[in-house]
């Protein structure tokens, strides 16, 4: 089966990207250190000693989602809450609890407390600019990246979101601004490699989108997209055998994952396999 131009190539292409970040580079990240039990227990032991102090709640509320016990990072974040209402990182943490909980109203309501207390907390904007920007409220979202920017934010992800709306809007140059600047900022997160490449692949630009597919595939190799991204350039060169391989080693890691579902079954018969 042939594939019908470059069109189609980057529309498949596009969509690989433009599903990477949203989850990835906002969601809390399991880390066994922070959410070990004895890290846990030695904060419960500075709030037993310090049992008003807001900001060891806080702290250990983040240490509990990190663990992935939701449950107890709300009732350690409320409490910091409740003992002081004005403390704006307490609602920006208990607002990524919700949004990994699947509550993005919840989420939002949070980010608007924080942001009213502190307008300029580089935390909140980004977490609330993801949020519209899967919601598809695109402008809303880039307002909200692009005021994490301007207060001179030093977290990637506020120009790797903003480079997934230019890509969006096809202004793939800004995008690859964005992304460069993402990685520079944080060089070990495969998501701007991923997001780049497909900026370059927009703009016919193979050889460094296939650069930064492999470089995303070096920094985590167990993500569905790099490998679906990495095949797919091997596909607008005609390696089909490559392209295959690289389609099915995604659907492994994530069946579910559209775009490697896709590629495989374009590439099956004509990989030789």
């Amino acid at each position: 089966m042939k594939l019908s131009g470059a069109v189609l190539f980057f529309a498949g292409l596009a969509l690989a990207g433009c599903q990477t970040g949203p989850a990835s580079t906002d969601l809390i990240r399991l880390d066994r250190a922070q959410g070990s039990e004895q890290n846990i227990a030695s904060l419960s032991a500075v709030i037993a000693a310090n049992p008003q102090d807001p900001e060891g709640y806080n702290v250990r509320g983040s240490a509990y989602g990190r663990a992935g016990d939701f449950r107890r990072a709300l009732d350690d974040f409320n409490r910091a809450i409740q003992l002081n209402p004005r403390l704006y990182q307490a609602y920006a943490n208990r607002a990524l609890v919700y949004r990994n909980m699947g509550k993005p109203s919840e989420a939002v309501n949070d980010y608007n407390t924080a942001l009213q207390i502190n307008p300029n907390y580089d935390v909140a904007l980004i977490g609330r600019g993801n949020i519209y920007r899967q919601a598809g409220r695109t402008n809303e979202a880039f307002n909200d990246f692009n005021k994490a920017i301007q207060q001179e934010t030093t977290d990637g992800r506020a120009w790797h979101n903003r480079g997934l709306i230019y890509q969006l809007r096809g202004q793939h140059a800004q995008a690859i601004e964005d992304f460069s600047k993402a990685i520079s900022l944080s060089p070990s997160s495969p998501e701007p490699y991923n997001g780049r490449g497909v900026s370059y692949v927009a703009l016919n630009d193979d050889d460094n989108a296939f650069a930064d597919f492999n470089h995303a595939i070096e920094l985590n190799d167990k993500l569905a997209e790099s490998w679906a991204n990495q095949a797919l350039v091997y596909e607008r060169k005609g390696d089909m055998a490559r392209a295959y391989k690289s389609y099915s080693h995604a659907v492994r890691l994530d069946p579910n994952y559209k775009p490697a579902q896709d590629g495989a079954a374009r590439t099956r018969g004509n990989s030789g396999t």
